[in-house]
């Protein structure tokens, strides 16, 4: 009779390799975060490849994520891959009432957004660009026009407001992308308002609380110190 050969030790690399797959998945919403943290877990006190196997079995293999899944993560995507095609809209117009652009359309390389006694979203994180230059004029009186973008979309805001504001502001702080697309949001707010506000997507919020989330049990389980050798010292 031949004896079972032992398995095969698992690495650090690939409970990292593990674990990023993890990262992925709860930002592409395919776990929730109770599900990561049990995964992410039970990777980094794996000891062996029988261990990490069926922590990414029900996940997509690395590199065939389907493309409706990656438009969902610009601010991860090429930005490359983002610009070119024909608009799919070119305009809003609201008058007592409001408009909303949102997902993975594709802005026209000149956009107008005019609202009067009401308001407008236009959201780009997820959208794709006409050129890699585009100019969005938006008029607002006595109502409002919310522009949202990612952090790394190259804006210039170029507004006046009357009686009004036309500003930028967000809660991320602005990192810009050299190969990025130019956004020009200039024109009026008449007794109302027009806002440009950064923002993550809901996909790279979750991401980044899954970051956290890791780090902080790094910290407790002092991975890549005593807490780590221990681990692996104890098989």
């Amino acid at each position: 009779m031949t004896s079972e050969l032992p398995e095969m030790r698992a690495s650090d690399a690939e409970r990292e390799r593990v674990a990023e797959r993890l990262r992925d998945a709860v930002a592409e919403g395919r776990l929730d975060m109770e599900e990561f943290d049990q995964r992410l877990d039970a990777a980094y006190r794996a000891r062996t490849h029988g261990d990490l196997e069926p922590l990414v079995r029900d996940l997509p293999a690395p590199g065939t994520t389907s493309g409706a899944a990656s438009t969902t993560t610009p601010a991860r995507a090429s930005w490359a891959g983002r610009v070119g095609g024909p608009a799919t809209s070119s305009g809003a117009f609201s008058f007592w009432g409001g408009f909303s652009r949102r997902g993975t359309w594709t802005v026209g390389r000149r956009f107008t957004a005019f609202t009067l006694m009401g308001g407008g979203e236009l959201d780009l994180r997820e959208a794709r660009f006409e050129d890699r230059e585009t100019v969005i004029d938006c008029v607002a009186i006595m109502g409002g026009i919310q522009v949202v973008v990612p952090p790394g979309l190259n804006v210039e805001v170029r507004g006046i407001g009357l009686m009004g504001g036309f500003d930028e502001h967000g809660s991320v702080e602005a990192d810009p992308d050299p190969g990025a697309p130019r956004v020009i949001i200039r024109g009026l707010a008449l007794m109302g308002g027009v806002g440009v506000e950064r923002k993550l997507t809901r996909a790279e919020k979750q991401r980044l609380k899954a970051e956290r989330a890791e780090r902080e049990r790094e910290r407790k389980l002092g991975k890549g110190g005593d807490g780590q050798k221990e681990l692996d010292g104890g098989a």
